[in-house]
């Protein structure tokens, strides 16, 4: 009896042993965007910075400054934690930046810092000073090029008859330009950056898409012609090389069902509806789950969006492929009291916060051979 119980032991021992030495294992890599909520230092600049300065409304001093560093840091570094893997973000984009320096001082956070992040920066020709950017992870990303890549949009792309009240409640931070002479709206150049991911080619382009400013209605053809670049500059890139993998990503101020997004990018909902050459939007499905990165008056929405290539949604992972996707909306960063409770934990007069967006991530896989 005690032969038989042995050799049950033995037979359940070597099917577990089985089971682990054929179980697949995988490199997982974090993808972050985050609006990092007017982060400007403490220095007038050429830029309108006033407001952000010392002497100005927002009493905007050094120990402020550090402290917002801090704070984004502390949340740059946890996203993505804890799933598989327990790395910081290997790719940051990041939106509401004034200019290259303060991102410098937000890579030198103790946080960051063990990571060895490098900056791609330009600054762009919006008035305000706020320009996109995207942090890497030196021993896992090497660019090979990066560009800025201008959004030429004008005031007469408005339509005129649409009638819509100037709600200023919709008056955005991110107030678009408008030159008096050439009616030209100056806003955020998209940033496109090509480089190796452990080996893997990899193009990533960054957004901040006109403000509703004026209206939702009145201001979407701005999006929706951000949305129409996106495309061609992705076609531009399928031209070089039918198989490249392509991520982009950004505070669009749209949501992911509003046209600039379904038509101007082309995005799916659903993977199996994804064609080649195709985009993928994970983030479509989760808000229609109740998810959100933002609120406005009440009511959720996801502006910060991170799209595939269908490149990067193949079913196999033999290379990088598209896993899954998330909101970083911790205890820590959500507003616990108030009239906003429940909404992301931003800057106050007295405190000083995280942002009015939550981060949005996806997860990169690749199997071990």
């Amino acid at each position: 009896m005690k032969i038989k119980r042995l050799i049950a032991v033995f037979i359940v021992f070597f099917a577990i042993l089985g089971a682990k030495a054929q179980e697949k294992k995988y490199i997982v890599h974090t993808v972050a965007f985050y609006n990092l909520e007017n982060l400007f230092d403490t220095i007038n600049g050429p830029n309108n910075d006033e407001e952000w300065l010392p002497t100005g409304v927002q009493n905007w001093t050094s120990k402020k400054y550090h402290q917002k560093l801090h704070n984004l840091a502390v949340v740059l570094s946890q996203i993505g934690k804890g799933e598989k893997q327990d790395k910081s973000p290997v790719l940051i984009g990041g939106a509401e930046i004034e200019n290259r320096g303060v991102l410098e001082d937000l890579v030198k956070e103790p946080e960051m810092l063990v990571n060895d992040y490098g900056v791609v920066h330009f600054d762009s020709p919006d008035k305000r000073g706020i320009d996109v950017a995207l942090l890497y992870q030196k021993k896992h990303f090497k660019p090979t090029s990066f560009k800025n890549i201008p959004l030429l949009i004008y005031k007469n792309q408005i339509n005129s008859s649409a009638k819509e009240k100037n709600d200023k409640d919709d008056a955005a931070d991110d107030k678009s330009e408008v030159d008096k002479n050439l009616d030209r709206v100056y806003t955020r150049d998209i940033l496109l950056v090509t480089g190796f991911l452990d080996g893997e080619e990899i193009n990533v382009m960054v957004n901040h898409w006109p403000s509703r400013s004026g209206g939702e209605k009145k201001s979407s053809p701005f999006r929706e012609a951000a949305g129409r670049l996106n495309r061609r500059i992705m076609d531009s890139i399928y031209k070089i090389n039918p198989n490249a993998k392509i991520i982009t990503m950004g505070d669009l101020n749209d949501g992911t069902y509003n046209k600039s997004v379904k038509e101007g990018i082309g995005a799916m909902r659903k993977r199996e509806e994804v064609k080649p050459f195709g985009v993928y939007n994970p983030f479509e499905e989760m808000f229609y789950k109740g998810n959100a990165t933002l609120f406005y008056r009440d009511a959720g929405d996801i502006f910060d969006q991170i799209m595939v290539s269908e490149t990067l949604i193949q079913k196999d992972f033999s290379s990088f492929r598209y896993w899954k996707a998330g909101i970083y909306n911790k205890p820590f960063m959500i507003q616990t009291t108030g009239q906003y409770k429940g909404y992301p934990l931003r800057h106050s007069m007295n405190d000083v916060g995280y942002s009015d967006h939550f981060p949005s991530y996806i997860y990169l896989a690749k199997e071990i051979k």
